[in-house]
């Protein structure tokens, strides 16, 4: 531990979020307590990129081990802190820490309430992109895709789902309905390219002709939302299949049918645009269609853990409305929105502060961000009483569990990399806890 260290901190999720956050406290005089659900460090980083972008996932897998090793932080993988974990946030207050920050990500499941969200073939994209990068209990949950599935939803997160059915599955059709109209898609041209080889051109062109007095009809830039999709068509990548991938834009699900609890088929109804507020909005027309599939993802973002013990409003933990430390204009601070009262010591930053909002580089900045308003709060608190951790040691000694420490982050990928080589493949991961659990010797 560092000799100027004075505040004491618990941080509650190790993805990029908390643990470039963790590194700003620790930097900046803080004793940090990481806490992560999760065996292995990284979250979104590890888990929520395309599983084969190795070199991206290796560089930050290397950062995250500097700042593992950084002596005022201390990691707990495989615990859990919430309402119904191992840990409550009542439980880290007795504990002396004088400050939460909360970087869990959103880990609650977003649904639209529709009829037969519960039939096998139906997913959402959250469990489809653990499951091929290796999340237990996600890992060993088997996706029953088929060979024609559809995907909600017009982001980047559509383009990981599609480029998996497509280059990695390689299913015989894939189908993008999108409530709203080409100009309101919202992927990179980098990740569209990745499977845009595949799209059926003329269907493509003939769905824009349909599209596209609708969007006159709303003042769209037409020829800049054919301009955008026709980018990713032109730096596309060779196809590695005969998917046949089309869209279906102005096309909302209704619900799911299916038969002995499989899906069967998906309700569609046509909309169109109108404005509103300055902007769009999809509106139903009436025209039903039933069209046949075997399997659905929904694209359609994520919302934060509301069983974890803060008060959420929409797919958010309530945030200050008038932050005492605000960053760049915006509040990090949690707040109950029923008592109009701020939770004076919890801090949200990452995912947990906005759902789904930004990758890898923007959860870095954010986790930092909000670490600087926990350091604003702190600098007003004054140093702790005590800088002993003895205690959450002790708590956690009496766990019936094995709880990962700093030290055995790089035992696991060490281990991971020694099966990869022995595979002869790029990457490996263990699809289990005990797995990774036994890698690392925590059985011994």
């Amino acid at each position: 531990m560092s000799p100027d260290s004075k505040y004491l901190v618990a941080v509650v999720g190790a993805g990029p979020a908390g643990l470039y956050g963790a590194k700003e406290l620790a930097d900046q005089g803080a004793r940090v307590a990481l806490f992560n659900r999760d065996v292995k460090p990284g979250g979104l980083a590890e888990y929520g990129i395309y599983h084969s972008k190795h070199k991206m996932k290796n560089g930050l897998r290397k950062q995250f081990s500097k700042i593992m090793a950084h002596p005022d932080i201390e990691y707990f993988g495989n615990l859990t802190v919430g309402a119904e974990g191992d840990l409550s946030l009542d439980d880290l207050r007795d504990l002396g820490f004088q400050v939460i920050m909360v970087t869990a990500g959103a880990q609650g499941t977003k649904w639209l309430g529709l009829d037969g969200e519960e039939l096998e073939g139906v997913y959402h994209a959250k469990d489809v992109v653990y499951h091929y990068n290796h999340l237990p209990p996600f890992a060993t949950k088997e996706m029953k895709i088929g060979r024609k599935s559809a995907i909600i939803g017009i982001g980047n997160v559509m383009c990981d789902i599609a480029r998996w059915m497509i280059r990695d599955l390689k299913i015989d059709s894939v189908v993008c309905f999108a409530r709203r109209g080409p100009a309101e898609a919202k992927w990179t041209r980098k990740e569209f390219a990745s499977f845009a080889a595949n799209m059926d051109m003329d269907a493509f062109e003939a769905e824009f002709a349909k599209c596209t007095p609708i969007m006159e009809g709303v003042n769209q830039d037409v020829e800049a939302a054919k301009a955008f999709i026709m980018e990713g068509v032109a730096s596309a990548k060779d196809p590695v299949s005969e998917t046949r991938f089309e869209f279906d834009f102005c096309a909302s699900p209704k619900g799911m049918t299916g038969e002995d609890g499989k899906l069967k088929a998906i309700t569609i109804e046509e909309t169109t645009l109108v404005p509103k507020n300055g902007d769009t909005k999809a509106q139903g027309t009436g025209n039903i269609t039933e069209v046949e599939i075997d399997s659905v993802v929904f694209c359609i973002g994520d919302k934060v853990d509301e069983s974890f013990g803060l008060p959420t409003e929409w797919s958010e933990f309530s945030k200050n409305p008038e932050p005492r430390f605000p960053i760049d204009d915006m509040s990090y601070e949690a707040y109950d929105h029923e008592a109009e009262k701020v939770i004076e010591d919890i801090f949200l930053a990452g995912w947990s502060r906005k759902a789904s909002d930004g990758l890898v580089g923007a959860a870095r900045k954010d986790g930092t961000n909000g670490s600087k308003a926990v350091l604003q709060y702190l600098e007003q608190l004054g140093p702790a009483a005590s800088l002993d951790t003895q205690g959450l040691h002790d708590r956690i000694a009496a766990l019936d569990k094995y709880v990962v420490r700093n030290e055995d982050y790089n035992k696991l990928l060490d281990a991971e990399k020694a099966v990869a080589e022995s595979k002869g493949v790029d990457e490996f991961k263990f699809d289990t806890n005990e797995e990774m659990l036994e890698a690392i010797g925590a059985d011994k």
